[in-house]
């Protein structure tokens, strides 16, 4: 985003589009047996263009699709960090935009790992590649 971000007056798309920042502590936490990783996927109700009403203003908690997306995250980017990183490290993956064709989830994964290589966090640069599948059982 960088430059464009700042300059951007205002604007219209009509595809999925996912930001994905990824930032770690300035200090490190000593004595931790883990990577301390937190991956976050946020699908916000304005990305399709629906406002919450009535009771319901704001949006709460995560939703299963959520959680279960931000695990989609987590999983591939863990195991290739240095198990001596004890830098507290975030992933926040925010859908911007949906078409409500093309899930952002798979768009998320690929830029969660992007932007830790772009980022000053020692994150091997290797290519990422993701991918859904499913199977629907055809009614005859």
């Amino acid at each position: 985003m960088g430059e464009a971000g700042r300059r951007l007056g205002g604007g219209a798309t009509r595809r999925t589009i996912a930001l994905v920042a990824s930032s770690a502590a300035k200090t490190a936490k000593p004595g931790l047996d883990f990577v301390p990783l937190t991956c976050d996927y946020r699908e916000r109700t304005y990305a399709a263009g629906k406002i919450p009403g009535g009771f319901f203003k704001r949006e709460g908690r995560p939703t299963e699709k959520e959680t279960l997306s931000s695990r989609l995250i987590d999983r591939p980017i863990r195991p290739l960090i240095n198990k001596q990183w004890t830098f507290e490290t975030q992933v926040m993956a925010t859908v911007v935009s949906s078409d409500q064709e093309h899930d952002a989830d798979v768009l998320a994964l690929i830029g969660g790992s992007t932007s830790l290589v772009l980022s000053d966090i020692p994150f091997p640069s290797r290519s990422r590649v993701s991918a859904s599948a499913a199977w629907t059982a055809s009614s005859s």
